[in-house]
């Protein structure tokens, strides 16, 4: 990794007796979007409010483009307003009585630039979030998805080195915050900025996200791309947390074919599971329900009979609920894929996609 522009290390949070943040550490490169991800609690929103000064951790360092903004072993501590980093809030934080043009050069004029250089700055930003057009209104008149846009304008104004982002789409409607997840996206790498994004949205996480940073109770559980947080879940609460997983109890048996192990499922059932170098007394694996078949594979070790005990339709896909000899198995399948409840099937996966945990 290139010299980190964000690096946290033995990070320490506590309120009284209460640890929120629990000895954690990360970095994030030059013009890295990494997110942190974990249910309300787990300490993401602490960590990001600490990096951007508006937190006094208990220990632990803070760095800032190879400087310390935070310090509890040499006692420093930076104030906000001086580490160059920018933050766009949950509530959007933008002025009601001022109109747009003037949010986005309120940072600028109180950073005493020259009049021509703040409208030139905002006039540059205002068009790269596409709401130039709106510059006169006041922003009592917009919509909360223009709202976004104008805080995502000011935050990015004066070319900060570092961008956070605290739960910014939670108060816009599902397909607005689909929209605006591209929006930023394109946004980040175009301004290639490092960012700090925090959410409790899985789905928001894997789509934007160069890292997941998953956390839990204070600790992280797992760092790794989208796809490695996905297909290969380290934790019990990462694979049930991130995406739908079923969680098969049983234990391995012994060694299958091409590196794969044998794991015997509650009731007797052998599967093929991925290899792994995790404990042989481990003993849980983890099927996405995306990943599962209702009709054999041809290239699948794992093909056992089942019931359609349940169908929900979702729109882009249908859940059903299965009962196999393990017990209950949840499936994720297109729309196209139609199965009668009651219905005779054969679950089909592939081996690789049996995680052990």
């Amino acid at each position: 990794m290139n010299q980190a522009r964000i690096e946290v290390s033995d990070l320490i949070v506590r309120y009284g007796d209460v640890t929120a943040v629990d000895n954690i550490a990360f970095a994030i490169a030059p013009g890295e979007l990494v997110t942190l991800l974990g249910p309300s609690g787990c300490g993401k929103t602490t960590t990001l409010r600490s990096v951007a000064g508006l937190e006094t951790p208990t220990g632990g360092t803070i760095r800032l483009n190879g400087s310390a903004v935070y310090s509890a072993r040499e006692r420093r501590n930076v104030p906000a307003e001086k580490r160059g980093v920018s933050m766009v809030f949950q509530s959007y934080a933008i002025w009601p009585h001022m109109t747009v043009f003037d949010n986005v050069a309120y940072g600028l004029r109180v950073r005493k630039l020259p009049q021509a250089e703040v409208r030139q700055n905002v006039e540059r930003v205002l068009d790269l979030v596409q709401m130039q057009a709106f510059a006169d209104r006041p922003a009592s008149k917009l919509s909360g998805g223009q709202q976004q846009r104008v805080a995502v304008a000011r935050a990015i104004a004066f070319s900060p080195s570092v961008l956070l982002f605290d739960e910014p789409l939670s108060n816009l409607d599902a397909k607005l915050r689909a929209e605006m997840r591209v929006e930023l996206r394109e946004l980040q790498r175009r301004l290639d900025i490092t960012s700090l994004y925090v959410t409790h949205d899985q789905e928001e996480a894997l789509a934007i996200s160069d890292r997941v940073i998953v956390m839990n109770g204070g600790r992280i559980e797992q760092i790794g791309t989208p796809e490695d947080i996905y297909n290969r879940p380290q934790s019990r609460f990462v694979a049930d947390f991130v995406g739908s997983a079923n969680l098969i109890a049983g234990k391995v048996r012994g060694q299958g074919a091409n590196g794969t192990l044998i794991f015997e499922a509650e009731g007797g059932m052998e599967l093929e599971v991925a290899p792994s170098d995790a404990p042989r007394e481990r003993t849980v694996v983890a099927l996405r329900s995306s990943y599962v078949h209702l009709v054999r594979m041809p290239d699948s070790h794992n093909a056992v009979p089942g019931r359609i005990h349940r169908r929900m339709f979702h729109g882009d896909f249908i859940q059903y609920v299965v009962d196999w000899p393990a017990g209950q198995l949840i499936v994720r399948r297109p729309p196209t894929e139609l199965f009668e409840e009651g219905s005779e099937v054969t679950v089909s996966f592939l081996p690789a996609h049996c995680v052990l945990l």
